[in-house]
């Protein structure tokens, strides 16, 4: 490796920079890389449709693939890579797909591989051009779309794919490919620090890596109070107070106290709603109350994605654990 190649590889940001080069590489989805193994092993690859959550691996395995498929001469002549969240319209089809799939390869025996990513950004219009292109040249060419939902893909794209779904990693999928990179960088990292980051990841590996790759440069310690607080995300320390004021104080002191570490954290309510829904469940309420306030919450979350005020769905909040409160005493009498 030159200087400048070492230069540009380390200014890289992680989630690039550790990105898996071959199949053997990836740390995740056995049963599917093993059958994309055996396509390839057979020569008998069908075009591929992925799908599933974000940072799940799938551009990383179709890449790995394809790289396994040719060498690093012929990969910017047989792969096309296209992001249908730049290129979405039709004019792409019918130029840049249609010509590069038409066109054989001299000195190459072989298919050429298509890599469409984010496909479901794609007009139905574009995706319905490529039906026709993708039967028309199957012995010329591959097809692999990777898309989040699949129900963005019409069904006759579907029906012409082998597909695979990349469900979210499970953190024993994830934890050996983080201490790998906490090694590598040499980055000081606490147990409860980890736990954090997978918590906050929700099964995404580039998650996982971009919050351990800002936590390490805003602070010299990854742990539990730096990963939540890099990521603006309420402390469970936080969360405690909160269900603290609403259930023991009066309305207007629990809501200026909430109010007041809302404002001074910087705290979205929309990530408060979804930290006080994984706390109820650990809180031994009655069935009545705990169902009462999964109502109440789930109606202010849709009025805050709506775009509704704040400050209005806060009160509502505390008026669901007044209410819940009250729920509590008359029980109890």
């Amino acid at each position: 490796m030159g200087i400048q190649d070492k230069e540009r590889s380390e200014n890289l940001p992680w989630v690039e920079k550790y990105r898996p080069s071959t199949l053997q590489e990836l740390v995740s989805h056995e049963d599917i890389i093993a059958t994309i193994k055996k396509f390839i092993e057979e020569d008998h690859l069908p075009h591929l449709l992925f799908y599933g959550p974000p940072g799940t691996g799938k551009t990383s395995t179709i890449l790995a693939c394809a790289r396994q498929l040719y060498s690093p001469k012929e990969f910017t002549s047989m792969v096309l890579e296209c992001n249908a969240s730049d290129d979405r319209g039709i004019g792409v089809v019918r130029q840049q797909i249609l010509s590069f799939a038409s066109t054989r390869t001299i000195f190459k025996s072989g298919f050429k591989l298509i890599i469409l990513d984010e496909a479901d950004a794609m007009t139905n219009d574009a995706q319905n051009a490529l039906r026709r292109i993708i039967e028309k040249f199957t012995d010329n060419c591959r097809f692999c779309f990777i898309c989040n939902y699949l129900g963005k893909i019409i069904p006759a794209i579907q029906s012409r794919c082998t597909r695979f779904r990349f469900g979210p990693l499970s953190p024993t999928q994830i934890v050996p490919r983080l201490d790998y990179v906490i090694e590598k960088e040499n980055v000081k990292v606490t147990e409860d620090g980890k736990k954090a980051l997978l918590a906050l990841s929700g099964g995404d590996m580039r998650r996982v890596l971009n919050i351990l790759q800002s936590t390490s440069m805003a602070y010299d310690e990854v742990n539990e109070d730096n990963v939540y607080t890099c990521v603006g995300h309420p402390l469970r320390s936080d969360i405690t107070n909160m269900i603290n004021w609403m259930l023991n104080e009066r309305f207007d002191t629990a809501y200026k106290n909430v109010m007041h570490l809302k404002t001074t954290k910087g705290l979205a309510l929309q990530d408060i709603l979804t930290e006080f829904h994984l706390y109820i469940h650990r809180i031994d309420f009655p069935v009545e109350v705990r169902i009462h306030l999964m109502e109440k919450l789930s109606d202010i979350e849709v009025r805050v994605a709506d775009g509704a005020s704040e400050k209005i769905q806060l009160s509502a909040v505390l008026a669901a654990f007044t209410q819940a409160k009250k729920m509590i005493a008359d029980k109890a009498t």
